[in-house]
């Protein structure tokens, strides 16, 4: 790859795109044929196409990425994303709306999560397989704007034969990766492309403008949930007189008392709530908490908590609530009839039910399993801890009790769910 540089960025200002085009093509045919290029190529691309021809990656016969669609939903709702989707989506509607781009959002390991945008785009990128559960990393489609982007951790802009599939030369894309504001590691990109006439060179700049009010948002909202959790810790806290904090379901610390200050503590995989060894605090009881976990220090002379009784409040079909008591505390928060019909089905079957079988509790159709298993992610976030997995459970150290209504036709009236209308014809 010798020669002089393709200048930076991709297309300057003033900069002919179609001139421009035919240049990056001639380095393209003689970078891959192994001659010597016109030019070099950006160091950007350059580093990229030698990972791919590292790798043995053919730019001629490439297959188009594999699609799976079946955990879409799940994906989703774990990416992180879905919190600055809307935010995202407003951000780029000027770029969006002439029509000649699409808006793509992919997760960190390059899935295309959703994409937007005009219908003769969109068709444009259906023939390339830029569609939503298609993988964009890298090693699936080459350089791009998504793959490139998590594997430089920069925002890039990739302009016709900078592509290292010779496919995707009609096309330019500008992306951007949002960073998870906690730990600094990516969780995703923002992405606009279209045909490789519409690109214009603040294209990248407002991408990764967008990104960074992206992981803005994503600080405020991390932020605001630790503040609920400080506001619901604190007195339990001081009641306590003990060594504690409350922590997110991530381990983040909302409050602490007579520990050293932590920002976040390694919280283990499974036991929770219940006693269990944390380092670097050692044996410690959890118990839950809204939005978390109390953590404290466990006195080897006393005996394992009491367990946590839970209360499933259906008595007022338009508030269901769920209230909890532990060892140091009670609190009550209010849920959505959703949870509500999902905890009412696993309160009667303390067995646990299968994806598929609470699919036919919910919506009378075993297929719908990609549905069931978003609300579950939601709700076992939501109340971390409450929710064991295959099947779908309590815990083992919750009691549960339901206090249905005095006349069982008002149970969640406006709930559809055949094991709702079961169990309105039982008591």
């Amino acid at each position: 790859m010798s020669g002089s540089s393709v200048p930076e960025p991709a297309v300057a200002p003033g900069d002919d795109p179609q001139r421009y085009a035919m240049l990056l093509s001639e380095v393209y045919d003689a970078t891959m044929a192994g001659g010597r290029a016109p030019a070099r190529p950006r160091s950007l691309i350059a580093d990229s196409w030698n990972r791919l021809l590292g790798r043995g990656i053919d730019p001629e016969h490439h297959s188009p990425p594999t699609v799976d669609t079946s955990g879409l939903d799940m994906l989703r709702q774990s990416s992180g994303l879905l919190a600055v989707l809307d935010d995202v989506t407003r951000g780029l509607d000027s770029v969006i709306d002439e029509g000649d781009n699409i808006l793509v959002m992919a997760d960190a390991r390059g899935r295309v999560l959703w994409r937007s945008g005009s219908p003769r785009v969109l068709s444009f990128a259906d023939r390339l397989g830029f569609v939503e559960g298609a993988c964009w990393a890298e090693n699936a489609v080459g350089t791009n704007g998504i793959g490139t982007a998590l594997a430089s951790r920069r925002a890039v802009q990739i302009f016709s034969a900078e592509h290292f599939l010779r496919s995707h030369h009609p096309w330019t894309c500008a992306g951007a990766p949002i960073k998870d504001p906690r730990t600094g590691h990516v969780i995703g990109i923002v992405d606009v492309s279209g045909p490789a006439p519409t690109v214009h060179p603040t294209t990248v700049a407002l991408v990764d403008l967008v990104a960074r009010l992206a992981e803005s948002q994503l600080r405020e909202e991390h932020d605001r949930t630790l503040n609920r959790l400080r506001t619901v810790s604190a007195p339990i806290l001081a009641r306590m007189g003990r060594p504690a904090l409350a922590v997110d379901p991530d381990g983040w610390v909302a409050a602490v008392d007579s520990l050293p200050l932590h920002n976040r503590v390694l919280l283990p995989e499974n036991g929770l709530p219940g006693r269990v060894w944390m380092p670097p605090l050692g044996m410690c009881d959890v118990e839950l908490l809204p939005g978390g976990w109390l953590i404290r220090v466990a006195d080897d002379a006393e005996s394992s908590p009491a367990l946590s009784q839970v209360t499933l409040d259906l008595r007022d079909a338009t508030e269901p609530s769920l209230e909890m008591v532990g060892q140091f505390g009670s609190w009550r928060r209010s849920i959505s009839s959703r949870h509500a019909e999902i905890l009412l089905v696993l309160a009667t079957c303390r067995q646990g039910r299968s994806a598929p079988e609470l699919a036919e509790d919910l919506y009378g159709d075993r297929s719908r399993v990609v549905t069931v298993r978003a609300e579950m992610s939601r709700l076992r976030k939501q109340f971390a801890g409450l929710i064991s997995g295959k099947p779908y459970r309590f815990g083992d150290p919750v009691q549960v009790d339901v206090k249905y209504p005095h006349d069982m036709s008002t149970l969640l009236t406006s709930s559809t769910a055949p094991a709702v209308r079961a169990a309105r014809g039982i008591r």
